[in-house]
C-alpha cells in the first residue's frame, strides 16, 4: 500500500511537523524500545530455558549472544540497504521478521531453534534500528523538533536496555519462558498495520548499483572483533580472542579500501567528511564505552556485593532511569535556545565524569551512592547520546540518512564492547591484586567464584572469604571507575574544541 504523501527524493521544505508524523513517532518507538529490550530480555530467563531445552554451555552462549552479534555485523548493510529500497518498506519487513521469530523463538523445541530465531531476531533489529532513525530525518525536518525528536529517540534506547532484564524477570515468575518474546508480536502488528499509513516512504532517488561483496568484508570486519573484546573481560587475554581481534581488524582494513576504489561504496567516504560526523562517531563510542563499562559493575555490585535477588536488583537498577526520559528533551532545549552544541555535549560528558566520580566513593553498603552514580552518567549518555545523533544525521544528506544511522549505531556496539573489555579488564586485575595469596585459586579469579567458594567453606571461613571478595570488588569497581572519569574528562575537553558551533 503506497501512502499518498510519500516521496522517494528527499524533503526539500523546513516544515514543521503536525499530529500526524508525532503519532508516527510513537509507533517508531515501539519496535525500538523491543529491540532495545532484547538485549537483555534472557537475562532472567535464561534459567527456565536451561531447565526446559537441556542447552549445552556452548550453545547457552550462543543463544544469550547470537542476536547482538548479527545485530552489530549487519547494521551497515540493513541501513544502506534502506536508502535504496526504501526505509518504510525496509522497516516493514523487518517488523515481519521481527514478529515471525518472536513466534518461533517462544514456542522453540530446542536449542538449536532458539538459536536460530534470535539469529533471525538478530536480522530484523539490524533493519529496524537504522530505518527508524532515518524515518525521524525525513519526517521532522524542522531543526527544532528534529532535536526533541532524536532525544525521545535517545531516552528510548537506553531505556529499553534497563527494561528488558525486568520485564523478563516478571514474566518469566508467572507465565513460562517464551512470553519474553511474545510481548513482541502486539507491538509489530500494530506497526504493519499503520506504518502504511503513517510512515512516508523515503529511499535515495540516485543510489547506484548496491556492492554486495562489501557485505560480507563489512561482517567479517566487525564480527571478529566484537567476539573478542566481549569474551576478554570474562575469559582474559586468550590467544584465541587476540587472533579474532587481529584477524577483524585486517576485514577492516580491506572494508575501508573497498570503500574507497569501488565505484558505488557501501559506506561513501565522502559521509564521513561531514562537518562534525566523524567527531559524533568517536565521542559516541566513547559514551557507549563509559555506559556499558559501568553497567556491568553496577549490576554485580547490586547482586553480588549487596546479595540481592536478580529480580530485586534488575527492580532496583530501574530506579535511574526515571529521569532519562527528561534528559534529552531538556538538552535540546537548551541547544535551541542558543547553548553552544559543543559545550552541551562537553557537559555531558562532565556529568557522566561525575558519575564515575561518585563511584570512586562506593564502599560494600553503598546502594543510593551506587544508583545516585548510576542515573548521574544516565542522564549524561542521553544528553550527549540525543545531540551526536542530531549532529550526525544533520550533517549527513538525507538521502544517505539509513547509512549514517547505521554507523552510529555501529559505533555504540563497538564502544560497548570496548567498554565491558577495557573497564572489565581494569576492574578484574585490580580486583585480582587485592585477593590475598592464600585464598583458593577460582576465589582469586572472580567474586562469583569466591562466594561459590565461600559456600562450601565452614561458617566463619566462608563469611571472611566473602567479606574479602566483596572488599576487592569494590576497590576493582572504584578503580575502573577512577579511569572511566579519566577517560570522559579527556572526551569532555574534546567535544568542547571539536564540536565548538557545529
Amino acid at each position: 500500500m503506497t501512502n499518498p504523501t510519500s516521496t522517494n527524493t528527499p524533503p526539500t521544505t523546513t516544515a514543521l511537523a503536525g499530529r500526524r508524523e508525532w503519532t508516527a513517532l510513537g509507533v517508531l518507538m515501539l519496535p525500538l524500545l523491543l529491540v532495545s529490550m532484547d538485549v537483555s530480555v534472557l537475562y532472567f530467563a535464561l534459567p527456565a530455558i536451561g531447565a526446559d531445552l537441556a542447552p549445552s554451555g556452548t550453545q547457552q552462549l550462543w543463544i544469550l549472544d547470537i542476536y547482538g552479534f548479527v545485530l552489530a555485523g549487519l547494521l551497515m548493510t540493513m541501513g544502506a540497504l534502506g536508502d535504496r529500497i526504501g526505509r518504510r518498506r525496509l522497516l516493514l519487513a523487518g517488523a515481519a521478521a521481527f514478529g515471525g521469530a518472536s513466534l518461533l523463538a517462544a514456542y522453540a523445541d530446542s536449542a538449536g531453534t532458539l538459536i536460530a530465531a534470535r539469529a533471525i531476531l538478530g536480522i530484523g533489529g539490524a533493519t529496524l534500528m537504522p530505518s527508524t532513525m532515518a524515518l525521524l530525518r525525513t519526517m521532522f525536518t524542522d531543526p527544532g523538533q528534529r532535536a526533541k525528536a532524536i532525544g525521545l529517540w535517545s531516552g528510548v534506547m537506553t531505556g529499553g536496555i534497563a527494561l528488558g532484564s525486568v520485564m523478563s524477570g516478571i514474566l518469566v515468575e508467572h507465565f513460562w519462558w517464551g512470553s519474553v518474546f511474545l510481548v513482541n508480536l502486539p507491538a509489530m502488528a500494530l506497526l504493519l498495520i499503520v506504518g502504511p499509513f503513517l510512515l512516508p516512504e523515503s529511499k535515495n532517488p540516485s543510489p547506484g548499483r548496491f556492492d554486495w561483496p562489501s557485505v560480507p568484508l563489512s561482517m567479517a570486519a566487525v564480527l571478529p572483533v566484537v567476539y573478542g573484546v566481549k569474551e576478554i573481560p570474562s575469559e582474559g587475554w586468550h590467544p584465541l580472542y587476540v587472533v579474532s581481534i587481529t584477524v577483524g581488524l585486517l576485514f577492516a582494513a580491506l572494508f575501508v579500501h573497498r570503500q574507497r576504489t569501488t565505484g558505488s561504496p557501501l559506506i561513501p567516504p565522502a559521509l564521513l567528511k561531514g562537518h562534525g560526523f566523524t567527531a559524533a562517531l568517536v565521542l559516541n563510542l566513547v559514551a557507549s564505552l563509559a555506559m556499558m563499562g559501568s553497567a556491568i559493575f553496577t549490576t554485580q555490585y547490586l547482586q553480588s556485593v549487596l546479595g540481592m535477588s536478580p529480580l530485586a536488583a534488575a527492580l532496583w537498577s530501574l530506579l535511574p532511569s526515571v529521569f532519562i526520559g527528561v534528559a534529552g528533551p531538556v538538552t535540546a532545549q537548551l541547544v535551541q535556545r542558543g547553548a553552544d552544541r559543543g559545550h552541551v555535549v562537553a557537559g555531558g560528558f562532565a556529568a557522566m565524569a561525575a558519575g564515575f566520580v561518585l563511584l570512586t566513593l562506593i564502599g560494600t553498603d553503598s546502594l543510593w551512592l551506587v544508583l545516585t552514580g548510576a542515573g548521574v552518567l544516565a542522564c549524561g549518555m542521553v544528553a550527549i547520546m540525543s545531540q551526536l545523533t542530531d549532529l550526525a544525521m544533520t550533517a549527513a544528506p538525507v538521502e544517505r540518512a539509513g547509512t549514517a544511522s547505521s554507523l552510529l549505531e555501529t559505533a555504540s556496539e563497538f564502544g560497548g564492547a570496548l567498554g565491558m573489555a577495557v573497564l572489565g579488564s581494569i576492574g578484574t586485575a585490580v580486583y585480582r591484586h587485592e585477593m590475598p595469596a592464600t585464598a583458593p585459586a577460582e576465589a582469586r579469579e572472580t567474586l562469583s567464584g569466591a562466594l561459590a567458594t565461600a559456600g562450601r567453606l565452614p561458617g566463619p571461613a566462608g563469611q571472611a572469604l566473602t567479606h574479602t571478595a566483596r572488599e576487592a570488588f569494590t576497590s576493582g569497581m572504584q578503580g575502573a571507575a577512577i579511569a572511566g572519569a579519566v577517560l570522559l574528562v579527556g572526551a569532555a575537553a574534546g567535544a568542547a574544541v571539536t564540536l565548538r558551533r557545529r
